[in-house]
């Protein structure tokens, strides 16, 4: 089968399209060779005839669908342009995968948006791992630069190019915080934060606003990061190429100047810069020529503060910076110094005396004024041996003002660069090799091209001369490393283009010429041009434009690009007059005077030339494209001596919109950068390679003879002559196979139909076998059937004869008839619808023709509105930097306000606002008790004039009825008055009866009512109550559990100190032994290492050990505490032996000082008083807010019980409704306050309990007035004497042997020393104790760093210091006894019981630190790769992914892959080693849930950066591994300490492997069953998920996007990250076990310990 077979029916090619460049088609019908036209269905749907003159005119092939998103562009089958562009569209459109690899060069799109893909947990998943295994990334270029290094020895270089916009500067920036990771620059003077330091300041004075960017670089630059033997960064350089000098003066319309003048213009009205006399930028001649004054989404005011903190960071003093803003400042009033034309014909010039800008210019760089106006309108010219001023014109006047201001804006940017380099120099030794990253400025061709774009291309040409024969040379590599026979490949060479511009009489040569004519000009150098390259020898790379002759074309590799003349030879020149710059060597100002004085050492670094009178001879060495060709054949020189990588970065759209794929930029920037030239190189030899495995496992269907994996090589060379014909067409050499573009196809066509044969032999045999069955079924009914109809068929068989032989006359006469008029019918229709086509064809044709001319058109006013559009629309990546610079400078004032937050001054000042919050406070209650007062008065009152009344009221009623009972009985003669008067009376008493009643019955009505509310109230009352106590109760849960969060979150920061405190003290002792090597070499006698280790650190001392005091060599001496050691104090603890444990900590130099009498600075001495006396006040301070509070909470408790009391009283003897509401009112009232000061109370109490929890953790109060006890007799104790003590430490501890040590009982030394120390304890020795437990944890902190890799030995010592830690504290007097017969210790050694505690996480990170870097080269391997279930994934190879990227070096096959069992194997001895101590099981349980989650985090960053193991059958083999190590937990009953749990990430990533990926249930499925994977986690997978077999298919787009929509409602409260943090590390607890009371007769001590002079007491 050959290529030109493979274009059938249904296959996909590319055909062009003037929007798209490129669309997918359909064949529609199989291709013959000698067809002129393809019948094709676009991807629209529309079918169309493809023209096909020859064989080349074929459309490009498409490649496999299995293919699509290929993560290298050299694996694809067919390699085009098509199949480039398209590869990229689907990774960056579909799977939002910015990084693609095309040989050795990584293509970069900016994607124009934040991607969580760059954080630390990413750079540790990329160190270490090949780079043909991981997903294509900006680190993995950087790892396989940073390993070939390290490897080879040899130094890197890393080329990063591309258009302004596309992210060159960014790729530069997380290349060089790889390296500063991987180096180990970790400290905060590293050179990596320099570095980083110097991006704003190089941002400001070297970039500018553009039309196509807001940033744009102005000049290039390459960085060498030095590295030492251990492949650490020691240092760095910097060199700059071509600074545009010409913006100073000039800025085309919508651009700006450098920023660094409108960030001084921003910030003129700062104090500090006020005698800058700065003005707006509008107001400046050299600022306001673009028009634009402002750039959307900047601040300049911040980003000038910005650059001041990076100047500060890079050691430039305040009073440097000032000279810096100084020189700037006057560059821009030199611009408004106004030159005045003068005399008849111009040919003079002036200045004003008193021009202000002149004199602002004079006085800020300190010349004198009256010598720069005159030298600007004069120069000094040498006739006939003599020196004559001559006048200038007012033009040549203003030209000499704008050298002078360029001059001086390169002289100041050469300075910085200088201080730059100084500050990155290197401190640590010699640089043995350097990693380079080039930040180059990409092709650019703009509408006007001047001498700055001339130079950039230039550049660009000779770095892609320099591209194309470095990948030449490695395809060449390859080829005689497999030894195969191979011919010269061609690529298309840009020598001719290079010699054009610098060859004899090239450009650059008649440019140098022409300015060395005393009146050149551009336009005679342009001529020149015409003659030299047009007339007189013709190069075909120069052209010259049709409408103009001061232009010339030159046809450059990537597009043909027209410049202009106007001003080449005076950028070339860059001169400026001797006179000037000998007035500014004399400057007052030390700066200025040493840039000037300096000019002639650094010229090559000015760009520049300075013209006196006098010519120079050699003045064109000078000109600023001689030095630029200099510079960048220096740059060549260090490029091909150094091994490249090459990283192009594209810009997807002009429009900086995220992810936004437009095909025309982008295959304009991919011919530009060489991407296609790596694939037209690549294409031109054998791009597709296989291993003979790799070959037999996936074509061994088309493999005849032998099928044994161990004979594929045979088998591949036997079979392929046979597949493929043509020889050309492949190649076999020692380990690989190789094929032509085009020919994997061809294999793929042939295993696909070899395997639709199989299908239909396997198919036939089926369904012969199933018809054969229901034969049988129906044999027997046929048989029944024939007997009945044979009859009837033998009687009409006579009757079919006579009718068949009449049928078959009148049928052939009738068929004659048919087929002769359907003949002519045909033939008609046949001939009318040639005549039809024929027109429409040619009709089609003019239509055409016409549309593409009126397409010219439409495009070129379209692209003219584009480019109107493009200015408005560059502001949004504005905000991005923005954000990033904001957000680091917020980081730093994090980091400040912290760093102040564990000052001491800081607790001063928190404890006085406590003092005053405290006296408010009290005056608040004082206040509160006076209105109680009152308000208790008033309502006494109230009741007492309530009670009086009612009292009136009775006495009224008792005598009214007193009066009618008296009532005489009447007369029986009454006067009819009398009559009357009673009448009226007895009247009047009834109405009074009837009111009392109705105000009775009212009043019983109201006394019901309120009943009723006093109810309700009192229901109401007890709900609020309860609602209040659950509040309450919840408060304080989660109060407790924040408190719990901090104490851990406290903890793990304390705990990482002491981590970062042990290697520190390992760096330490590491120089030590150099030292003491170093001084051993010159002549001293070496001492044994097991002495020193065992006499020095036994010296007691009287005060407290301490992580500083354990190690009396300390690099870093202080005298004053770490901040977590003034965390660990307790603010409220009146010991004052604490206090000078922490406080009064002395360095050895203040010791030494002490022994030699040298007297102290009287400020060092303060600062221990000071300290000590801002201590007592924060716990003088605490103690009285503690009782305050506890005084005030009981007074208020006490005041709400009273007042409810009063209210119920008041409710049940009063029935009037005024009193009650005032009453509620003052309850509610009351209430309120209450709550109030319970939450006030409660936040005050939550500040000092934090403080007492962390205290709590480490020392508990003790009274300063305790008593000293008297010594108690206590039995079964070990008497050690003061001359033993170091002997039993050394034999105990120093140099016990490890056998020895490992059959020892656990614990025993710990146990031995105890009984040592309790016996010189109870014999009244207290300082003998102490010096004997301080010995102890010095000796056992020695053995720890003896036996730093021995996992038995550290098990061993963190099993006795725990036990030690334990029996101190069950002992001490601090402690509540749990027996009587416990006796506490009578010398306090809290002190060395908090060392010991800390002693014990050092043993417990050590720990687990000897088997983490043993597990960690072998979890990827074991976990991911190693194959336990055997067979599994033998045959499903992908097409394309085992191929290794050129340039890549294969691994060495040296030993067996690490396996499961490696693993377990490595868990099982740590295991045994803890089993072995008789550690808790909580111990045991917190090592092994960090050890998994090591393994589980590793192994699922790994798989979401490998597509090779997204597939199912891997899944399955993950799967089985993970079960493993779960059975292996469980085994050992370590599943309950969250070791199975850490594993939950990592299932479910393998069960999204395993799990269907097609419908909407499937998805729904997913995210119901994935909770422990964040949505980016899933996404990631499911776009990385490949096939690797026939039966698979790929996770279709409609598919991930429903999972996308269905985490948008998933509220996990899982952050937004990809990667798993590796170094998280769990805080460890030691549980306070008391063990039994020790006595020396149940201790079994070997004669192997040689401590037999130890005497039972």
């Amino acid at each position: 089968m050959t290529s030109l077979q493979l274009y059938s029916k249904g296959a996909c090619v590319w055909v062009p399209d003037p929007d798209a460049v490129w669309v997918s088609a359909l064949l529609l019908q199989d291709y013959s060779p000698g067809e002129k036209h393809l019948l094709l269905q676009l991807s629209n749907g529309k079918e169309t005839h493809y023209p096909v003159v020859s064989h080349s005119d074929l459309p490009p092939l498409g490649n496999p669908d299995i293919l699509e998103g290929e993560n290298d562009l050299t694996a694809l089958s067919f390699l085009h342009e098509p199949a480039v562009l398209h590869n990229l569209q689907v990774r960056f459109l579909d799977y939002s995968s910015i990084y693609t690899y095309c040989g050795i060069v990584l293509v970069a799109i900016n994607p124009y948006d934040q991607l969580p893909i760059y954080g630390e947990e990413v750079i540790d998943a990329y160190s270490g791992q090949d780079m043909a295994d991981m997903e294509p990334h900006i680190f993995s270029v950087a790892e396989e630069a940073y390993r070939t290094m390290t490897r080879e020895e040899k130094n890197q270089s890393i080329i990063i190019s591309g258009e302004s916009g596309s992210g060159k500067t960014v790729s530069a920036k997380f290349t060089m915080r790889y390296f500063a990771v991987v180096g180990g620059a970790a400290q905060q003077t590293s050179v990596e934060e320099k570095v980083l330091a110097s991006n704003p300041i190089l941002e400001s004075i070297g970039n500018a606003k553009t039309t196509r960017n807001d940033n744009s670089s102005r000049f290039g630059k390459y960085i060498e990061i030095g590295f030492g033997r251990k492949g650490d960064i020691i240092g760095a350089n910097m060199r700059t190429y071509l600074l545009e000098k010409s913006r100073v003066v000039f800025q085309a319309s919508a651009e700006r100047n450098y920023h660094i003048f409108y960030q001084l213009c921003a910030s003129r009205e700062l104090p500090e810069m006020r005698a800058l006399k700065l003005d707006a930028a509008e107001n400046f001649r050299y600022t306001s020529q673009g028009g634009e004054m402002q750039i959307s989404g900047t601040d300049d005011l911040s980003d000038l503060e910005r650059t001041r903190n990076a100047f500060t960071i890079l050691d430039v003093q305040p009073d440097q910076q000032m000279e810096v803003f100084r020189i700037l400042s006057a560059v821009l009033h030199l611009g408004n110094v106004n030159i005045q034309a003068s005399g008849r014909s111009s040919d003079r010039s002036y200045i004003d005396v008193d021009d202000r800008p002149l004199a602002v210019f004079s006085k800020l760089l300190g010349v004198e004024g009256p010598q720069i106006a005159h030298w600007l309108c004069h120069r000094k010219l040498a006739v006939g041996g003599e020196m004559l001023v001559k006048p200038v014109s007012g033009q040549q006047a203003i030209e000499a003002r704008d050298a002078l201001a360029k001059h001086v804006y390169g002289q100041m940017f050469a300075w910085v660069v200088q201080r730059l380099n100084s500050a990155l120099r290197t401190q640590r030794g010699q640089t043995k090799s350097f990693i380079g990253v080039l930040d180059i400025y990409g092709f650019e061709t703009f509408d006007r091209n001047s001498f700055e774009q001339f130079c950039i291309n230039y550049a660009n040409e000779k770095l892609q001369q320099q591209f194309n024969r470095h990948v030449f040379h490695l395809e060449q590599e390859e080829y005689v490393r497999e030894e195969l026979a191979w011919s010269r490949i061609e690529f298309s060479d840009n020598q001719q283009c290079i010699n054009l511009i610098e060859g004899q009489l090239g450009l650059f040569d008649l440019l140098d010429e022409e300015c060395r004519m005393p009146k050149g000009s551009d336009e005679s150098w342009v001529q020149k041009l015409y003659d030299q390259h047009l007339t007189n020898k013709p190069h075909p790379h120069f052209q010259k434009p049709r409408m103009s002759n001061s232009a010339f074309v030159v046809l450059h590799f990537a597009d043909t690009v027209q410049y202009e003349c106007n001003g080449f030879l005076g950028k070339n020149r860059d001169t400026v007059f001797e006179e000037l710059v000998n007035i500014l060597k004399a400057s007052q100002s030390e700066l200025v005077a040493e840039l000037f004085q300096q000019q002639g050492n650094v010229s090559s670094v000015a760009n520049g030339s300075v013209r006196s009178g006098k010519r120079a001879t050699k003045e064109h060495k000078l000109t600023v494209g001689f030095q630029f060709r200099q510079s960048l054949q220096m740059l060549m020189d260090t490029l091909n001596s150094t091994t490249p990588h090459y990283v192009r970065c594209i810009k997807p759209n002009d429009l900086k919109e995220p992810f936004m794929f437009d095909p025309r930029r982008t295959v304009q920037q991919l011919r530009a950068c060489g991407v296609l030239e790596t694939i037209r190189i690549s294409a031109a030899g054998f791009p597709s390679r296989w291993t003979y495995e790799e070959f037999f496992s996936r074509y061994h269907l088309l493999l005849r003879g032998s099928q044994g994996q161990d004979q594929a090589q045979a088998s591949c060379r036997q079979a392929l002559p046979q597949l493929i014909p043509d020889p050309d067409q492949y190649c076999f050499g020692k380990t690989k196979v190789f094929f032509r573009a085009g020919q994997v196809a061809v294999l793929e066509r042939l295993r696909a139909e070899r395997l639709r044969v199989a299908a239909v032999i396997i198919q036939s045999r089926v369904r012969g076998w199933l018809a054969r069955i229901r034969y049988t079924r129906i044999c027997w009914a046929t048989v029944t059937i024939q007997k009945y109809c044979r009859g009837a068929l033998a009687r009409r068989l006579a009757l079919t004869l006579r009718y068949t032989k009449a049928a078959l006359i009148i049928q052939k006469t009738y068929r004659m008839v048919m087929v002769r008029q359907l003949f002519l019918m045909i033939r008609q229709a046949t001939i009318t619808i040639q005549a039809f086509t024929r027109g429409t064809m040619a009709r089609h044709r003019y239509r055409l023709l016409v549309a593409e001319r009126a397409a010219v058109l439409l495009q070129a006013r379209v692209r003219g509105w584009l480019a109107r559009q493009a200015y408005r629309r560059v502001h949004a990546a504005v905000v991005f930097m923005q954000c990033c610079l904001r957000r680091r400078a917020a980081r730093r004032e994090l980091m400040k306000l912290k760093t102040e937050a564990r000052s001491v001054e800081k607790y001063r000042e928190l404890n006085k606002g406590m003092e005053v919050k405290l006296m408010q406070l009290q005056l608040r209650a004082d206040q509160e008790a006076r209105e109680s007062a009152a308000l208790r008065e008033t309502l006494h009152a109230e009741r007492e004039a309530t009670s009086a009344e009612l009292v009136a009221l009775r006495a009224t009623v008792q005598k009214l009825e007193r009066q009618k009972q008296e009532k005489p009985q009447p007369c029986t003669v009454i006067s009819e008055k009398k009559v009357e008067e009673r009448r009226r009376a007895e009247e009047k008493a009834a109405q009074d009866i009837l009111h009392l009643t109705q105000e009775l019955q009212a009043l019983q009505r109201e006394k019901d009512s309120l009943c009723k509310e006093r109810d309700d109230l009192s229901a109401r009352l007890f709900e609020q109550e309860k609602a209040q106590e659950e509040c309450v109760h919840q408060a304080v849960s989660q109060a407790g559990a924040s408190l719990r969060a901090a104490l851990d979150e406290e903890r793990r920061k304390y705990q990482g100190l002491l981590r970062e405190f042990t290697r520190l003290e390992q760096r330490y002792d590491n120089l030590r032994e150099m030292s003491l090597l170093t001084e051993h070499s010159k002549g001293h006698r070496r001492t044994d290492s097991t002495q020193s280790l065992s006499l020095e650190p036994l010296s007691p001392s009287p005060t407290a050990l301490s992580p500083q005091s354990l190690n009396p060599f300390s690099p870093f001496p202080s005298a004053f505490p770490s901040p977590e050691e003034v965390r660990r104090v307790s603010v409220t603890s009146a010991s004052l032996e604490r206090r000078a444990s922490v406080w009064s900590l002395e360095t050895p130099m203040d010791q030494l000082m002490e022994k030699m009498d040298v007297a102290k600075d009287p400020a060092v001495k303060m600062k221990g008083e000071d300290l000590a006396h801002a201590y007592d006040a924060v716990r003088v301070a605490n103690k009285f807010l503690e009782s305050q509070l506890r005084s005030q909470r009981s007074q208020r408790e006490e005041e709400l019980e009273a007042l409810r009391c009063q209210l119920s009283q008041a409710i049940s003897d009063s029935s009037s409704a005024v009193q009650r509401q005032e009453l509620q009112e003052l309850l509610e009232a009351r209430e309120q306050e209450c709550v109030r000061l319970r939450r006030e109370l409660k936040e005050l109490k939550n500040t000092v309990s934090l403080r007492q929890l962390l205290t709590q953790a480490f020392t508990q109060e003790t009274s300063s007035c305790q008593s000293k006890p008297k010594p108690a007799t206590v039995t079964g104790l070990l008497e050690c004497r003061k001359r033993d003590e170091a002997k039993l430490i050394k034999n105990l501890i120093t140099d016990i042997r490890v056998d020895s040590a490992l059959s020892l009982p656990p614990g025993l030394p710990a146990s031995v020393l105890f009984l040592c120390v309790r016996q010189a304890d109870c014999s009244g020795d207290q300082t003998h104790a102490r010096s004997l437990c301080s010995a102890a944890v010095t000796a056992i902190k020695a053995a720890l760093k003896k036996h730093s890799n021995d996992v038995d030995m550290t098990a061993l010592w963190l099993k006795n210091a725990f036990l030690l830690h334990d029996l101190l504290t069950q002992h001490s007097p601090k402690q509540t006894l749990d027996s009587d017969d416990l006796v506490p210790l009578a010398a306090d050694l809290s002190d060395l019981i908090r060392t010991l505690s800390d002693l014990c996480i050092q043993a417990y990170q050590q720990l687990l630190s000897i088997t983490e870097k043993r597990l960690q080269n072998i979890i990827v391997p074991a976990l991911l790769e190693s194959e336990t279930i055997p067979g599994l994934s033998g045959s499903a190879v992908k097409l394309g992914t085992s191929r290794k990227r050129a340039g890549s070096d294969p691994r060495t096959a040296g030993g067996d892959a690490p396996t499961m069992a490696a693993v377990l194997r490595e868990l099982g001895a740590l295991h045994t080693a803890l089993s072995h101590q008789a550690l808790p099981p909580s111990q045991m349980e917190q090592a092994f849930h960090q050890l998994t989650y090591l393994i589980s985090a590793s192994a699922l960053n790994s798989l979401l950066l490998r597509k090779d193991m997204c597939c199912w059958s891997r899944g399955m083999q993950i799967r089985y591994n993970v079960s493993l190590l779960e059975e292996w937990l469980r085994s050992r009953g370590l599943q309950s300490g969250g070791a199975v749990v850490t594993l939950e990430p990592l299932i479910q990533a393998v069960q999204l492997l395993q799990a269907g990926k097609k419908t909407e249930s499937d998805a729904q499925a997913l995210v119901q069953t994935c909770t422990a994977l964040s949505s980016q986690q899933i996404v990631k997978i499911l776009t990385l998920y490949s096939p690797h077999s026939d039966l698979d298919e790929r996770v279709t787009l409609n598919f991930i996007r429903t999972v996308q929509g269905l985490l948008k409602g998933r509220s996990d409260g899982q952050p937004p990250q990809l990667l798993m943090d590796v170094r998280r590390v769990f805080p460890v607890t030691f549980p306070y076990l008391p063990p039994p009371v020790l006595h020396a007769e149940q201790l079994v001590i070997p004669d192997c310990l040689k401590i037999s002079f130890l005497r039972r007491a």
